[in-house]
């Protein structure tokens, strides 16, 4: 029979396999479903008692993403974010001003919406350019993908990985951190993922001028109200930095942040129902499912066996880089950060920022390697476009090498 620590390994693995043949074969499973196969296996089995189970869902993630995802919805129904978009781009004149307008606009908003965010919203407008422009929609896709990956590592709320690791690391000012040593590198970074795509993509720039028309807004009310949101949400990552910088006792934590840029919208929106219903659900049902079956693979011990036998020896910035890329290639960089970041005993800054540099540029390595690389495939393809791996991956393994080292040297 087999034991506790088989059942939980074997339910992980089963989870990835699953993820992997959803991506690359004919089943129409979703990964969240997938998750929460897996918690459910380890759960009804018994591996984690239901206790343990609710207890293992971090409430602070929970809500944080919930109050994200409401603002998201609201700037989405509301035709705000598109139409702020396309006022940014319509100032291109050149697909090479395009293309830096796009990483930067995108690789910017991504570090305060969440790349997944971007990732939704993002897709049927490149896919719009690449209709109106008459240009290669793979050319930006994989720009949009690019952006949105590499501009989230900038910020504790830029993706859910970096959000674990300023709330278990218990970050005093996680922004001035993220900031501090991570916004050159990332700057730096979006520069090199514009000349690559420059480099693999260059008969796209032959053309003549480009003209984007800008697009209006579908819902006036909802998006002043999406406004008051998303301007309340940087005033309110403004009075943390303050607070901590004035050494003040009062603390706001992220989660408040989130929740109080979200009550303009449920608050005073007459559509507030509505944005709660089509947030995106799936995803807080993929992170519950996560959390549980990361805690029972944790409480069997087995991959801090591993990962203390394994000669990679991350004690160094270059080793939890490479180490990050690698294994959230794997086992997703999420679920990466749930399960190492409790073996690093005493991490340094460089420490935590090396291991959300590194779990966040991994979605840049292969298609595999970021839920937002799946979502924009995934919406891309309901029109009639999409990625292969190989699209993906001739631009994203030079870009990664690139990216881990400029993360290092800066590191």
């Amino acid at each position: 029979m087999l034991d506790a620590i088989d059942l939980s390994i074997i339910a992980l693995v089963l989870v990835l396999l699953l993820i992997a043949i959803r991506q690359l074969g004919e089943f129409k499973l979703q990964i969240w479903q997938i998750m929460l196969f897996g918690a459910l296996a380890v759960l009804l089995s018994g591996e984690i008692s239901p206790q343990d189970a609710a207890s293992a869902i971090n409430s602070d993630v929970m809500i944080f993403l919930a109050g994200m995802f409401i603002i998201g919805e609201a700037m989405r129904e509301s035709g705000y974010l598109f139409h702020l978009f396309s006022r940014i781009f319509c100032r291109a004149k050149s697909l090479d001003q395009l293309l830096i307008l796009i990483l930067f606009a995108m690789g910017l908003l991504s570090a305060l919406l969440m790349n997944d965010t971007l990732a939704i919203i993002g897709t049927p407008l490149m896919l719009y350019l690449a209709r109106a422009l008459r240009i290669s929609p793979k050319l930006l896709l994989l720009t949009l993908a690019f952006a949105i990956t590499t501009g989230s590592a900038m910020s504790p709320i830029g993706n859910p990985q970096n959000l674990l690791i300023a709330i278990n690391a218990s970050l005093a000012n996680p922004f001035q951190v993220f900031f501090q040593y991570l916004f050159l590198p990332t700057v730096a970074n979006l520069v090199i993922a514009y000349l690559l795509l420059r480099l693999f993509y260059r008969s796209q720039f032959q053309q003549t001028a480009i003209t984007i028309p800008p697009e209006k807004i579908t819902d006036p009310a909802l998006a002043n109200i999406s406004r008051i949101s998303i301007i309340l949400l940087l005033l309110l990552i403004l009075v943390k930095v303050l607070a901590v910088s004035i050494q003040s006792s009062q603390q706001l934590p992220l989660t408040y942040i989130a929740v109080f840029s979200a009550l303009p919208v449920i608050l005073f929106s007459r559509r507030r129902w509505e944005i709660v219903r089509n947030i995106d659900w799936c995803t807080l049902v993929f992170f519950a499912a996560m959390f549980v079956l990361m805690e029972s693979v944790w409480s069997s011990g087995v991959f801090q066996g591993i990962m203390r036998e394994s000669s990679a020896g991350f004690g160094s910035i270059l080793a939890i880089l490479a180490l990050s890329v690698f294994l959230s290639q794997i086992i997703s960089n999420v679920p990466f950060v749930a399960l190492f970041q409790p073996l690093l005993h005493n991490p340094s800054a460089q420490d935590l920022m090396a291991l959300a540099a590194g779990s966040t540029i991994a979605g840049n390595l292969f298609i595999l390697g970021a839920a937002s690389n799946v979502i924009i495939i995934q919406n891309a393809e309901k029109s009639g476009e999409s990625l292969t791996f190989l699209d993906f991956a001739r631009v994203g393994v030079p870009l990664t090498a690139l990216n881990v080292f400029i993360y290092w040297i800066f590191l």
